[in-house]
């Protein structure tokens, strides 16, 4: 049997003799409902209120939430137009526990992070090369990435401008490759159109500039003219500390290395930059004829029209910078250590990064304390695969920068992060991570630290997989097989994978299988989860898989969503499990 991505391909039909079950309630939903209903055959709203307080820890919840949960259940298995029935039966009571609209195993639906802190206290949903739709030599360059992944709650995109063949108009490209380019007028318009449908928090535009001065002041006049007033101007002289994502709330943010300075240092100006004028008059260029003092003032006439030109070119594209970048060109110490007295961002291929953590690694996470560090994958990755996140979440690396277009497990563990708080795009980071010790100590991952929590993780049954796994029909020697797996991605010391029994034919499986997790650092943990169908002597079938925010589990007995490899939503597949904190 073959499968790809969760579709079953088509064999000989034997499906009478696949063996399918619909299933009955585990035995704790069946000891809940007894419990709370005192032994009777009904559960009331006000018994249904005292079940999601007591047993989901579920603190704002009164009598009219339970009741209307009851009039949608009731409604939906009984096809009831009018809502006429007030209680649950048991069937009613397992439909509402396998819903994972009203029973997710995250608050989904909500910001509630401290949103007011400078942006370095967070971190944030950041794409690299965001236009490209697959691989990165010679796959097309569009606009459609850029909306999909604003729409999944992306807050980072990354554009590379390239001047056209004329030198008269601005391409998004990726450079050195053979990507057909897409217009960057067209990338510009559809940023501004789906900014803000996912999230109400700053877009960050990050831009690979290799453009001349004036098509540089070209692009600032495009970003002003369809940004209009979404474009963040930062105060003259630059930044001291970031604006929090709540100050900047549908905002677009300029991030990019600044222009070379056309403009001389005037000890007036409250601009540091230095340079020289661009334009270097000399003397074959000076109609003869002239006296000595007309060329003199003919040549500075001249001389100041480029300037003038080239300081405006300049002032418009420098003035929309906001957060400006830099790399390690002098060396990764100076690089991390340095300090001009404003915020800045500094951008390191992954080799680059897991360098600096080795050699420099206290040093990455005071410099994360303040200014924003991106990570992007190596040049090697020309299948769009992507590197593990949390080498750069362990050390406060804000904008992780990955492939969105790939999948794998890599990318599932980047979606599950960001489905935390609300899946606005903004996670903040653990406090620890912001202070330092008495002593100037901060947060080492590889430190050997004491269980804070332990988790206990409950997996009962599936459910709606003949569905949600696009079924077809089967031969008799490849019957569906699952099995689980479930596991702790983390610092080093929480990492670690377990599995349930595999359970044969049938697309309703069940388990009532439990597992526990001592953690360490529950706070930058994600809870993995996949589903397998063994395949003996053949590798294994990927079915669906989930990734969860462990600090944002809701206790108690959840409806858990499956999703594909690329991260998609599977329709109704889901799993029923049970987390518990000790």
């Amino acid at each position: 049997m073959k499968r790809e991505m969760g579709s079953y391909k088509m064999g000989l039909c034997f499906s009478d003799k696949l063996g399918i079950n619909r299933g009955a309630p585990p035995p704790d939903v069946v000891t809940a409902f007894v419990e709370y209903t005192e032994g009777r055959n009904h559960m009331t709203a006000e018994q249904l209120c005292r079940f999601l307080v007591e047993a989901q820890d579920e603190t704002e919840v009164l009598v009219s939430d339970a009741e209307k949960i009851i009039e949608r259940i009731t409604c939906e298995r009984h096809h009831i137009t009018k809502f006429l029935r007030h209680t649950l039966n048991l069937d009613d009571f397992f439909s509402f526990l396998f819903s994972d609209d009203l029973n997710h195993p995250i608050d989904s639906s909500k910001v509630h992070q401290d949103m007011a802190s400078p942006l370095s206290h967070y971190f944030i949903y950041t794409s690299h090369n965001s236009y490209l739709t697959g691989n990165q030599i010679n796959s097309e360059c569009s606009d459609v990435p850029l909306i999909k992944a604003l729409k999944r709650g992306v807050r980072a995109l990354e554009l590379d401008l390239w001047p056209n063949s004329t030198k008269d108009d601005i391409l998004v490209l990726h450079g050195w490759a053979w990507t057909p380019p897409v217009d960057l007028i067209k990338c510009l318009r559809s940023i501004k159109d789906h900014a803000f449908s996912a999230s109400a928090y700053p877009v960050i535009l990050t831009l690979e500039d290799h453009l001349t001065p004036d098509l540089q002041a070209q692009a600032a006049e495009m970003m002003k003219e369809i940004f209009m007033d979404m474009v963040y101007f930062p105060e003259a002289g630059g930044l001291k500390e970031f604006p929090s994502p709540e100050d900047l709330k549908y905002k677009i943010v300029i991030s990019t290395k600044p222009p070379k300075g056309n403009l001389k240092k005037d000890k007036d100006s409250e601009s540091d930059v230095s340079g020289k004028a661009s334009s270097d008059f000399s003397d074959d260029q000076v109609d003869d004829g002239k006296t000595e003092e007309e060329t003199s003032e003919a040549k500075n006439e001249k001389e100041g029209l480029d300037q003038e030109s080239s300081n405006l070119d300049f002032l418009t594209y420098s003035r929309l910078i906001t957060i400006p970048s830099g790399n390690a060109k002098n060396g990764l110490k100076e690089a991390l250590t340095i300090d001009n007295g404003g915020v800045r961002r500094l951008s390191l291929r992954e080799q680059k990064f897991k360098k600096a953590t080795e050699m420099y690694g206290t040093e990455v996470m005071k410099f994360t304390q303040k200014n924003l560090l991106r990570i992007y994958p190596k040049a090697t990755r020309v299948n769009s695969s992507n590197y593990k996140p949390y080498n750069g979440w362990m050390y406060g690396a804000q904008m992780v920068a990955f492939n969105m277009q790939g999948y794998g497990r890599a990318l599932w563990m980047m979606h599950g992060m960001f489905r935390g708080n609300g899946g606005c795009g903004y996670v903040k980071k653990p406090e620890f991570m912001m202070k330092n010790g008495l002593g100037g100590e901060v947060f080492d991952p590889k430190a050997k630290l004491p269980i804070k929590t332990t988790l206990k993780v409950k997996v009962y049954m599936g459910k709606g997989w003949d569905s949600g796994f696009q079924r077809t029909c089967f031969n008799t020697w490849s019957s569906p097989n699952f099995y689980t797996r479930v596991g702790i991605t983390g610092v080093r010391a929480d990492k670690v994978m377990k599995k349930t029994k595999k359970e044969e034919k049938t697309w309703e499986p069940f388990w009532d299988e439990e597992f526990e997790f001592q953690l360490t650092v529950p706070e930058l943990a994600l809870l993995r989860i996949e589903v397998h169908d063994y395949n003996m002597p053949e590798k294994d079938d990927f079915s669906g898989q989930t990734c969860l925010p462990v600090s944002e589990l809701r206790q108690g007995i959840r409806s858990v969503p499956l999703y594909d490899r690329k991260g998609e939503r599977l329709v109704s597949a889901t799993l029923l499990m049970r987390f518990h904190f000790v």
